[in-house]
């Protein structure tokens, strides 16, 4: 007999803060918050690389990477103090460390573990190198290839600190054994991880939500909107090869701060028609997409879940995006938006203009991508999959204890 889960669990979130933070942080918050609402008891348990800052304390974080004993007894630790029914691992990388997993099933908790980059496979978790897509190290048992290019932080000694962690955890079967249950955050994220070697019964897809909805935009200013962080690998270059031969008709606003900073603002100053913003709040970004005509993300790499088309859509806003990567699932081309080609400034300022000559079609395009927000990005089905998903590692990690009303061990939750 199948029965349904405890109306209030109590669930355990570990996450490991970057220095600049980001999306990944985010949607630790989110989700904290979201079951919150709901009832639930969450604890969540974070470290920061704030702590990794002298060239001594980096030396210690890399040397501890592949697996930290004292994190381990930290973590061991609060699921004593905590007696959670489940724990959801979001970052462990790098303070926190694959020990954490050992801690988890020593207290026999069942463990969710959230795939936000590619760490588990790429040594710079990004499948990005010198200016292209690199998948040298995809399937290799020792990512060496990684550590010949200083992918991490372009230092071999800590590329070399990341390929060691993740070579002994497979060795060890952490991967493949000590995690009930993966999140992918769409199907090409899903089929990466699959490729590079983790169990694919093991991994479901669940993107991530907007919260609060913003609510249907008019599209009424007229001008074509960039958000995102501000690096070279985000299309910038052809963002703004592309402004200089459609300045002319349509006005660029781009918002956001990043390394690439001192580039944008050299750009902005010579090329016509763009506007930068600077770094703004969410609100800010909300509004600004409700009264844009279209959100151009010319990016260049495998971006795992990009929020922005999340909340462009929430905001009935259409999306032109390169064809490669999550992109090219989350972007219908023809009903939400367009695909453009990768590093193609002629291509995007093709699709462009032929959007911005057909404002019928963007209106279809602006209906279709609030109805693909309503489908997938709320936070109450967002909710709603989550929790399957804890019910689903419960089972696989006690198989007599509580299941999911209508989910069984044999059938692989709905993917959205």
């Amino acid at each position: 007999m199948l029965i349904g889960p405890p109306t209030f669990m109590r669930i355990l979130i570990l996450h490991n803060h970057y220095q600049h933070a980001g999306g990944e942080d985010v949607a630790v918050a989110s989700e904290s918050d979201l079951l919150a609402t709901y009832g639930h008891l969450v604890g969540v348990y974070t470290v920061s690389n704030e702590t990794v800052r002298t060239a001594r304390a980096i030396a210690s974080a890399a040397w501890r990477a592949p697996y930290s004993t004292a994190s381990r007894q930290q973590v061991a630790a609060e699921i004593q103090r905590f007696r959670p029914e489940v724990v959801h691992v979001h970052n462990f990388f790098p303070l926190l460390t694959p020990s954490i997993y050992d801690a988890c099933r020593a207290a026999h908790v069942p463990v969710v573990q959230s795939l936000h980059n590619y760490r588990l496979l790429c040594v710079n978790a990004e499948f990005f190198r010198d200016g292209h897509i690199c998948e040298e190290c995809l399937g290799k048992m020792v990512p060496w290839p990684g550590v010949l290019h200083a992918c991490y932080r372009r230092s071999r000694g800590a590329s070399a600190a990341v390929a060691l962690m993740q070579t002994m955890n497979r060795l060890r079967r952490t991967w493949s054994d000590k995690v009930d249950l993966y999140i992918a955050l769409s199907e090409f994220s899903r089929s990466k991880f699959v490729q590079g070697g983790l169990p694919a019964h093991k991994i479901v897809v669940k993107p991530n939500f907007v919260s609060p909805d913003p609510g249907l935009g008019a599209g009424r200013g007229r001008y074509a909107l960039f958000v995102g962080r501000l690096t070279r690998e985000k299309g910038l270059d052809t963002l703004f090869a592309t402004w200089a031969h459609v300045y002319e008709q349509i006005r660029l606003k781009i918002v956001g701060d990043g390394p690439a900073a001192d580039f944008v603002g050299a750009m902005v100053r010579k090329t016509a028609g763009v506007e930068w913003l600077g770094a703004c709040s969410r609100g800010r970004v909300l509004a600004l997409m409700k009264d844009a005509w279209v959100l151009v993300f010319p990016s260049l790499y495998y971006e795992n879940f990009p929020m922005v088309i999340a909340e462009a859509y929430a905001a009935g806003l259409p999306v032109i995006a390169s064809n490669v990567g999550s992109m090219s699932s989350l972007v219908d081309h023809g009903r939400t938006g367009l695909h453009v080609r990768p590093n193609d400034p002629a291509d995007l300022t093709a699709k462009l203009l032929w959007l911005w000559n057909r404002p019928w079609q963007r209106t279809l395009m602006s209906r279709n991508a609030r109805l693909e927000f309503e489908r997938k990005y709320t936070a109450e089905h967002n909710y709603k999959a989550l929790m399957e998903i804890y019910a689903l590692a419960a089972s696989r990690s006690h198989p007599a204890s509580w299941r999911a009303a209508g989910t069984s061990e044999g059938r692989a939750l709905t993917r959205v």
